[in-house]
């Protein structure tokens, strides 16, 4: 199983005649993800490099393409109001890969959010959303793969989907860093595990998907056996996410929190990388984290080992 998207998912690119939008776009549709067109306006009526169609509006799109996710390649003044084109049209995953979306705008953009209970808004400024394809049936050269989906700016080789997973142990993977996203599921699949869907929601201050909403959706995931939880200075979703873990997952969960030596004032990194008190530190992270029971990784080096020790996988050398 995988959660918001799968190898069915039909996606639509936002911004598809940019350079960035078209450059991913090629990348997912090599992936195997069902990439149906794109938007741009004032362009309609045309095709991209690859052959999709390209839409004026979102809502063009949906009607004649029965997308139901989205990816947003759009410059940063005119992010916000691509975000609730795609929400009023109905989409149902939007992925923002957008870097720079002014504060206020996504302010806006979150209240208003409130008004689309069924939409989920990953981003601004992540990598995206994968779910790893997956062998159905068959061996050998009989195998048959179902397609994965890669919305985003993720590298899709170093994913392994749960079946292919040598110990028979998948995870989930939330992070706010990108290349730590990457890591985790590099080292991870070293160690035999599967990915069922890795997510990078974002270094941004304000966001929509969080920690918490994705935990939730990792136990809920039959096939996910553990999730890697990867945070960084600045505000208290990381903590949050601990308590509710503690609460309410039965699976267990590693964490590592970026910024062990970043002075107190200095952004870092990301928009909402920045230690504003001695709460948000990386240290007064992790303490946290271990008092709600969660394994903490010192390093990035060993989140893979942390989290297959803890799903009992053997990591001897």
């Amino acid at each position: 199983m995988s959660i918001l998207v799968n190898g069915s998912t039909k996606v639509i690119c936002q911004g598809i005649t940019g350079s960035a939008g078209a450059f991913h776009t090629k990348g997912c549709l090599d992936y195997g993800t069902r990439m149906v067109g794109g938007v741009t306006p004032n362009k309609g009526g045309q095709k991209d490099a690859n052959g999709l169609p390209i839409f004026n509006t979102v809502a063009e799109a949906l009607q004649e393409t029965g997308a139901n996710a989205s990816m947003i390649f759009v410059p940063p003044p005119f992010a916000a109001d691509s975000i609730l084109e795609a929400a009023d049209a109905g989409v149902q995953v939007i992925c923002a890969i957008t870097e720079g979306i002014p504060i206020a705008d996504m302010m806006r953009v979150r209240a208003m959010l409130a008004g689309y209970p069924d939409t989920v808004l990953i981003g601004p400024n992540c990598p995206g959303i994968i779910t790893p394809g997956r062998k159905v049936s068959g061996e050998g050269a009989h195998a048959v793969y179902e397609e994965g989906c890669k919305i985003g700016i993720m590298p899709g080789y170093i994913h392994t989907a749960p079946c292919d997973a040598s110990t028979g142990k998948s995870v989930g993977i939330v992070s706010r860093s990108g290349t730590l996203t990457y890591e985790a599921v590099w080292q991870t699949s070293s160690f035999g595990l599967g990915q069922t869907t890795c997510i990078g929601i974002g270094g941004d201050p304000i966001k929509c998907t969080n920690f918490i909403d994705l935990l939730d959706l990792f136990e809920k995931d039959d096939e996910t056996d553990g999730v890697v939880m990867i945070g960084e200075i600045g505000g208290s979703d990381e903590t949050e996410a601990g308590r509710w873990a503690q609460e309410n997952m039965t699976k267990p969960v590693v964490a590592f929190i970026a910024g062990k030596t970043a002075p107190k004032g200095k952004r870092m990194g990301h928009a909402g990388a920045i230690i504003g008190g001695e709460d948000d530190t990386a240290q007064a992270k992790m303490d946290a984290l271990l008092n709600c029971g969660i394994v903490v990784s010192e390093s990035p080096a060993g989140i893979g080992s942390a989290m297959a020790e803890a799903l009992g996988v053997c990591v001897s050398a």
